[in-house]
């Protein structure tokens, strides 16, 4: 086997991702301190095409020289915004019809594996048969996602774990859940 060269992919330019029809998904990062974090997630979002990335509180903003050596220039393909907290940011998406998923350990919580059913339930609960609008919220390197964003949320997502750790680093869990609702979405 060899490996493809970059002009063999396929891949389009920033001006045509920017145009393009993304996942209706917003990544909100909630006080996440690692700028390479924060790079990794841009990443992650360009190569699923998310609809957005909010940095909130402490989260660092492009430009910067860290964020853009994770990001490798996705951070000025995936639209961002910045807010002052994740709980501005969650009140406005939830006013905008977005479905907001803290991705946290909570009592009740959904596991990750179970995304589909949560999803069914939502497609059925707001009568639609698409890709319901979705945030997911991922939380500070060591105090995850803050309580009040988790109360504000109206569903809690768990990415099981069996071994001696209780955590991901930030960007693993975004990279997991970022594929697990790519999956679900591009399913239908």
């Amino acid at each position: 086997m060899r490996k493809l060269k970059i002009t063999e992919m396929g891949r389009m330019n920033a001006e045509e991702f920017k145009a393009s029809e993304k996942m209706p998904l917003v990544v909100v990062l909630d006080d996440v301190r690692s700028m390479y974090n924060v790079g990794s997630v841009f990443r992650t979002s360009d190569a699923f095409r998310v609809e957005s990335i909010y940095l909130c509180g402490i989260t660092a903003c492009p430009p910067h020289q860290e964020i853009h050596k994770t990001a490798l220039g996705a951070e000025d393909t995936v639209e961002w915004r910045h807010f002052e907290s994740a709980l501005e940011a969650v009140c406005l998406l939830k006013t905008e019809g977005y479905n907001v998923f803290s991705i946290e350990q909570c009592e009740g919580s959904a596991k990750l594996q179970d995304l589909s059913q949560v999803l069914d339930g939502i497609r059925q609960s707001q009568g639609i048969s698409g890709n319901p609008k979705v945030a997911i919220v991922l939380g500070n390197e060591v105090k995850g996602v803050n309580q009040d964003v988790v109360n504000a949320s109206d569903h809690c997502l768990e990415i099981p774990q069996f071994g001696t750790k209780h955590s991901l680093n930030v960007s693993t869990a975004a990279g997991m859940v970022i594929w697990e609702f790519a999956k679900q979405f591009l399913l239908l």
